[in-house]
Parts: structure tokens; sequence; C-alpha cells
């Protein structure tokens, strides 16, 4: 009886390492004709470097065994310059206890980062309420109040100056936010990072953040980006 029971077992995890890998084999395939449809060059091999990189974003920084994959290398057009891109999926591992209890879970999720187009530019946080990331760490600044009462109520933001944060979140800034309920994106030593806690995106989701980064630095007010171009 006992054999038996763990040939059944057996059996199940047989045929969910069968379909994990299928899915993992059709993603791939999937990502690497999104990259072809937009120009960009697909790498599914594992980066073991991207944690040291990126270092300035913290969700890249937690637990172990930390790698890139599934990457998808581009460049993109931010506040009319053209920026090197890349976007994929990342994975980490925590463990918890030990001897008996020691246990390890594995975390996964997608992101794009991208070269700023004002890379001179104060970090920037700002993420949806109720995203516990732990990135707002890496600034260690005071959540910033807005005027409006409804938008620092659904968003979280922060900045090393909090004039330049007021003048980025402008009116039309925060309706786009609102609206689209974007991802966190965090602006720092000159990259924009962007992922929505441990969410793996769809092919189409990828496209769709690509589209959604463009008009988030598209609608910096020129005096902003006049200001720190002259420093860049």
């Amino acid at each position: 009886m006992h054999i038996l029971i763990f040939v059944v077992i057996g059996l199940f995890i047989g045929v969910a390492v069968y379909f994990s890998h299928l899915q993992a084999k059709q993603r791939r395939a999937d990502l690497a004709e999104l990259a072809q449809q937009i120009g960009w060059r697909f790498d599914p091999q594992s980066d073991y470097d991207h944690d040291s990189r990126f270092s300035q974003f913290s969700v890249f920084c937690s637990g172990h065994s930390r790698q890139a994959y599934n990457t998808l290398h581009g460049s993109l057009t931010l506040g009319g310059r053209q920026v090197h891109a890349q976007m994929g999926d990342f994975l980490y591992k925590q463990t918890s206890g030990s001897g008996k209890d020691r246990k390890t879970r594995t975390y996964t999720l997608s992101y794009l980062v991208a070269g700023s187009p004002l890379p001179s530019a104060p970090d920037l946080l700002i993420r949806p309420e109720g995203f516990f990331d732990g990135v707002s760490a890496l600034f260690g600044f005071d959540d910033i109040d807005f005027e409006s009462a409804e938008f620092s109520r659904k968003f979280h933001v922060t900045s090393s100056d909090k004039r330049y944060a007021y003048a980025v979140v402008h009116p039309q800034m925060m309706e786009f936010l609102q609206e689209s309920r974007g991802p966190t994106v965090a602006v720092a030593r000159g990259y924009c990072c962007l992922y929505e806690g441990h969410k793996v995106w769809k092919p189409d989701e990828f496209s769709a953040r690509v589209a959604w980064v463009e008009r988030f630095f598209g609608l910096w007010p020129g005096h902003v980006t006049d200001q720190y171009s002259r420093l860049t």
C-alpha cells in the first residue's frame, strides 16, 4: 500500500514537471516571437549578473539564487531620446527556517528596465498603494502628499527632491496614472524600472508596458526635461 502511494505521488510530480516544462517552452517561443515583431533580440539564457547591474532597484536584490531570463533587448524612444531597454522574467528564492523546518520558496516576476532620458534627474518612486514590495526602502524618504487626496490615497510617491516630484506628478500625470492603474515605476541612477509585484506578464502585457513607459516620460513637463537635459 505504501509503495502504491509513493508511485501515485511520483506520477503526480512527474506530470507537474512535464507540464511546467511545456509551459516554459511555450513562453520562450511566445517571447521570441514578440521580440521578432518589435525588432528586439531575445535571449532565453539565465543572467546571474542582472542584480548587480541594477542593484539600485531592491526588487532585484531580494533573496538568493537571483537570475534574469527570457530577456528581450532593444531600444526605446523616451522623452525624445533613444535609450537602451530590456525586459523579461526575473527569479529569486527565499529560504527560511533550519533543519527539518527549512523551506525555500521561489518567486518570479516580469520587469522592464530602460535607460532614463534624463540620467541626472533625482530618484523617484511611484507605486500603487498596497504594493508592499519594499522598494521604497531604497530611497529612504517619506511618502509625498499631493493636493489631490484621492491620488495620495491610491499612490505612494517618494523622491530625493520633493519639488521635482511635484513637477513631474502634475494633474495630467495623476490622471494618467489613475486611469492606467500603472505598475510600480522607479527612476534611479540613470535607469527606470517597471514591474507589478510578483506578476508574470503575458506577451501582450510586455507591449503594453512599453507603451506605458513611453507615455509616462512623454508627460514630463518641458521645464523639467530642459533643466535636467542641461545637466546630462
